[in-house]
């Protein structure tokens, strides 16, 4: 039977969220039925391209500067799907959607767009232009309710808009006790409590809010406090002053970018996130994988994960500053602390599992490339 061959355009092959489940849902798909190519633009962002090799993707580098190069790339992609007989364009995030549905236009190869944000949190020409191109495709994909829901507010495409969650490999991600490498890496002691981050460093994660959290727990606790974020981005500069301003670079560690996030989470006892907005975060699965317990806005798809007092705690997004509050309710009481710690990693193994997830893909693929 010949192989259904699926090409994924995205921007970036870094260390985001949507561009690390590439090579985790390339490992759990069924490669007797399909082949998958990949194709990005920023040769400085490559983070993933190794794990996506190793699992058998055929991966290519079309070199762009900025998004109007990017856009330039599309006559050379619908070479590169014409001479390796692509039966399936699967686009992540705007710009490589903008270019896929140039592709889809010219060649007329079926084309999937997974949508990963709001509509109302774009930039108002990526919004427009969002709006302007959408129905150039034949299947949009949200990864969340709240997410798809805004496509149909935003945009009422006249093609169906279909809801897959995004899952976390609930195997990979397992806690190890018995792993305290990056504890005593940092010198941070085995009684102590670790609220941990794996985040960009984008506006929109308030990082710096998260910072000014940590600082008054700190203030109002007697417990050994340590925070631990591990990311980068175009906000670490100013992060990095607000860390100086409030007097936090001992009790905060910066580790920078990991390509190996395990050891980390694993460090860490509580996952915060003080977000503005979000689609459906990878890392919050992966967190909650690993048995952190959770403490969080309830941005966007984050409240279809975790169900408040159950799986985690939540505050509205507004209200950040109450994140305190749950946090020391945890801190004080640590069998509540357990308690949720085990409940988080229920919750993704029954509901948001990466296997669930690569099925339905490969039932769309499989409708769509008909």
């Amino acid at each position: 039977m010949k192989k259904i061959r699926i090409l994924h355009i995205i921007k970036s092959l870094g260390r985001g969220g949507a561009e690390m489940l590439l090579p985790e849902t390339l490992a759990l798909h069924d490669q007797s039925k399909f082949e998958f190519h990949y194709i990005y633009f920023l040769p400085w962002k490559d983070q993933m391209v190794q794990a996506i090799e190793e699992q058998g993707g055929i991966v290519n580098c079309f070199e762009a500067k900025n998004n109007i190069q990017l856009i330039g790339q599309y006559p050379k992609i619908a070479d590169y799907c014409h001479s390796h007989q692509i039966d399936l364009i699967h686009c992540h995030l705007p710009w490589a959607g903008f270019v896929g549905r140039l592709v889809h236009r010219k060649t007329r190869i079926p084309m999937v767009y997974t949508e990963h944000n709001m509509q109302e949190r774009y930039h108002p020409v990526t919004k427009f232009l969002n709006k302007k191109s959408f129905n150039s495709q034949s299947l949009a994909v949200g990864v969340s309710e709240d997410v798809s829901q805004s496509i149909k507010n935003n945009i009422s495409p006249s093609i169906p808009v279909r809801t897959i969650l995004n899952g976390v490999n609930t195997q990979k991600f397992s806690r190890n006790n018995h792993d305290l490498s990056v504890r005593e890496h940092y010198n941070i002691p085995e009684n102590a409590i670790v609220i941990g981050l794996v985040s960009v460093f984008r506006f929109q994660k308030r990082i710096k809010e998260w910072l000014q959290v940590f600082r008054n727990l700190k203030d109002s606790s007697s417990e050994e406090i340590f925070g631990l974020i591990v990311g980068a981005g175009p906000l670490e500069e100013e992060i990095m002053q607000e860390v100086e301003r409030l007097n936090l670079r001992e009790s905060v560690i910066f580790t920078g970018l990991q390509e190996n996030t395990l050891p980390y989470f694993n460090a860490m006892d509580i996952f915060m996130m003080s977000s503005s907005f979000e689609g459906l975060p990878i890392a919050l699965l992966e967190a909650m994988s690993m048995e952190c317990a959770i403490v969080t806005t309830n941005a966007g798809g984050i409240k279809e994960v975790v169900r408040d007092e159950k799986d985690g705690l939540m505050v509205p997004v507004e209200e950040w500053e109450e994140l305190k509050e749950r946090l020391k309710s945890l801190i004080t009481d640590r069998s509540r602390l357990t308690e949720l710690q085990k409940a988080a990693r229920e919750r993704v193994i029954t509901e948001f599992s990466l296997q669930v997830m690569t099925k339905n893909l490969e039932q769309a693929y499989m409708e769509f490339s008909e």
